[in-house]
């Protein structure tokens, strides 16, 4: 059964049993017309599974979402999200506002007060403008729906120094009923596996416990959203949450038929995937997205760390940006993982065009490299010949832009 994709969709409000709604209200205090805060809310109590950054400096929202999850055994009524102000490093007083947009959230629709999740980006170290924000979550409540427009402004509201929003959709049928997974994120900066300044919101239709969802998500985030890297740096604000409504009428565990679960798993990372295709390629100040492609390690752990050793080294992405197919970086780094790596093995290609064969460099390639690097996306391949486990991250440049837009706040 194939499954239909879309790379750019209204996001959630794709899914039946969600409505959205958006609004500004100058979290930033700069009087901008800006969106800056999102509902997220399901018609009736759903599944819930989130996946959170490993930072040991947590942002309030974090702790407050995780505490959520485990204390309501994974069914919530929505989440409340805001961009332009972190609430990160903000103490017990920012522990207390993540609880009250919380209450206000709930409130605003008339559930539960522990029923909603709270996430937050933007600025660190600096408390939340409450009186605002509970302002603008009235008014969010006010505004929920289910067009296509809403969503598309919910997709608006969590961005920082992205340059658009990332939204995608797959669905398919099984015996008759059309299952949805769709999804809205935002990152730019600050990103790196083991989650990033990222926030991503996914919701499906499917009836899912949230035990199922939990592993489910795990998986597709292993895949997706932890690999991909802009600038080395890990956030505190990083999350994922996976919604659940059952509107379809069509469960999803691990009682039901091997080929509706795999169908589930393919389409929920299908969306994930994309949604981390569109925050690296959507990098502050970015010039290229790299597909960094590691084969033939012992496990899985020895191709992952070449990977990142590559893709976070800034040697390579100043010659990614100099666009100089550089190879010889891209080994140093690779031995520099210290996984144990036989240079005498060692395959490097741009693209399919090889560069270095059992160790040997092939020098009369170059031109073609060169061609290859000028483009906005390639891949760099390493095969190492030691075993049969691998790896792929999605890396960018360094540029001078990034430097000059990072330089002061």
């Amino acid at each position: 059964m194939a499954i239909e994709f879309f790379h750019d969709s209204p996001g959630i409000t794709d899914v039946p049993g969600f409505r959205v709604g958006a609004v500004g209200c100058d979290i930033r205090n700069k009087n901008l017309p800006r969106l800056d805060l999102a509902l997220v809310v399901a018609d009736r109590p759903c599944a819930a599974a989130g996946v959170f950054t490993t930072n040991d400096v947590k942002a309030a929202p974090v702790r407050y979402s995780q505490a959520i999850l485990l204390s309501s055994q994974g069914l919530v009524r929505g989440v409340v999200a805001n961009s332009g102000n972190a609430n990160a490093c903000t103490s017990t007083q920012g522990d207390a506002d993540a609880r009250q947009m919380a209450v206000l959230a709930a409130t605003a629709i008339g559930s539960p007060q522990e029923s909603f999740l709270v996430c937050s980006t933007g600025r660190i170290g600096e408390l939340l403008p409450m009186t605002k924000i509970s302002s603008g979550i009235t008014a969010a409540a006010a505004r929920l729906s289910t067009e296509a427009s809403e969503g598309q402004r919910a997709a608006e509201a969590i961005l920082t120094s992205d340059t658009r929003p990332k939204t995608a959709t797959a669905r398919f049928t099984w015996r008759g009923k059309k299952i949805t997974i769709a999804g809205f994120a935002k990152g730019a900066g600050m990103i790196e596996p083991n989650m990033a300044t990222m926030l991503a919101f996914v919701a499906t239709d499917a009836a899912v416990p949230p035990s199922y969802l939990k592993a489910k998500l795990q998986e597709a985030t292993h895949q997706s959203f932890n690999c991909v890297s802009v600038d080395g740096d890990m956030s505190t604000n990083d999350t994922v949450i996976l919604l659940a409504s059952g509107a379809s009428g069509l469960t999803v565990n691990e009682s039901a038929d091997g080929a509706l679960q795999k169908l589930f798993q393919e389409a929920l990372l299908r969306v994930c995937f994309a949604l981390a295709e569109k925050i690296v390629g959507d990098g502050e100040k970015i010039t290229k997205v790299v597909s960094v492609e590691i084969s033939g390690a012992r496990q899985r752990a020895d191709a992952e760390k070449i990977a990142r050793a590559i893709g976070n080294s800034l040697l390579v992405k100043s010659s990614w940006f100099g666009e100089d197919p550089n190879w010889g970086r891209l080994a140093d780094a690779a031995g520099y993982a210290r996984t144990g790596l036989d240079e005498a093995k060692l395959d490097i290609h741009y693209n399919d065009v090889p560069a270095v064969i059992g160790g040997r460099p092939l020098p009369e390639n170059k031109p073609r490299w060169k061609e290859i690097v000028k483009a906005r996306q390639f891949s760099v391949r390493l095969n190492l010949h030691l075993g049969d486990a691998h790896y792929r991250l999605l890396a960018s440049d360094l540029t001078d832009g990034y430097v000059n837009y990072n330089k002061s706040e």
